[in-house]
């Protein structure tokens, strides 16, 4: 790698070095704003320009979370969401390419099913809450459940629809020299998808964790989610802002991973 940089020219060492400093100052931006936003929060509650009842306050979040770790509450709720969100997650991508790939090799089957998948799309989640309920009772299998519903369907649209968005010259290059379904498929339609399949996960990743706190709004006992309705019940905003807070925090979390995974992946390309 060293060797590499040294056999660079003077520009392209600039390039590099003005792109390092250009992220430098996008984190830095993006720091000074979330402690901006923290301080500003907290001065305003102290100074009762806004409820602390109502909207908590950076303090108070700090001193719930404390007392949760304190009550070995805090983990658990921790852990049990982001379990639900890795199987629901894994779930939905895994699904979502096997049945992209059926449609995209069934046209006809694609064509029937469309205006269904549209369908199950834009209906609200939340009111099957009963039904699912009902057929996999209040436990963890629920809260999947609901998280699939949502990430599901967009999975499948998003996937099947970056493998019929290959450029048709380049497939019937492939046809003409002979290229068998599963070669066209290995080595085109997929490849040429990357970037398609990648914002599925950044998509299934936000889909996934909305799912998963409905899901625990209707049935969990524990999880974030439970703990935004405990809070709520119990008249203690306190717990809710905190849910809020960690509720963001795994989501940033977990963009990054992906940005982390994407950046790998298209390094091999």
């Amino acid at each position: 790698m060293g060797g590499f940089r040294n056999n660079l020219s003077i520009e392209q060492k600039k390039y590099l070095h003005d792109l390092k400093i250009d992220k430098i100052k996008v984190m830095l931006a993006q720091a000074l704003l979330l402690i901006g936003f923290l301080v500003l929060w907290e001065v305003l509650v102290n100074k009762g320009v806004i409820s602390a009842f109502i909207y908590s306050s950076p303090s108070r979040i700090i001193k719930t979370i404390i007392e949760l770790i304190k009550n070995h509450n805090f983990f658990i709720h921790i852990y049990i969401t982001l379990k639900e969100v890795f199987i629901s997650f894994v779930l939905g991508i895994v699904l979502g390419f096997i049945i992209a790939l059926i449609l995209y090799e069934f046209k006809f089957l694609a064509k029937v099913i469309d205006p269904f998948l549209t369908m199950l799309n834009s209906l609200p989640k939340v009111a099957l809450g009963p039904l699912i309920i009902i057929v996999c009772g209040a436990n963890i299998k629920s809260v999947i459940l609901m998280a699939l519903l949502i990430n599901l369907i967009v999975n499948i649209i998003t996937i099947y629809n970056g493998f019929i968005g290959v450029d048709e010259y380049i497939l019937k290059l492939f046809k003409t020299l002979g290229a068998s379904k599963w070669q066209i498929l290995t080595k085109l339609v997929i490849p040429s998808s990357y970037q398609t399949i990648i914002a599925s996960f950044k998509l299934c990743t936000s889909l996934t964790l909305i799912g998963v706190i409905m899901g625990e709004f209707l049935v969990s006992k524990s999880g974030i989610g439970y703990l935004i309705v405990y809070g709520k019940q119990v008249f203690n905003l306190n717990y809710v802002m905190t849910g809020i807070i960690l509720l963001g925090i795994i989501s940033y979390i977990l963009y990054k991973l992906i940005i982390i995974l994407e950046n790998k992946l298209l390094k091999h390309l």
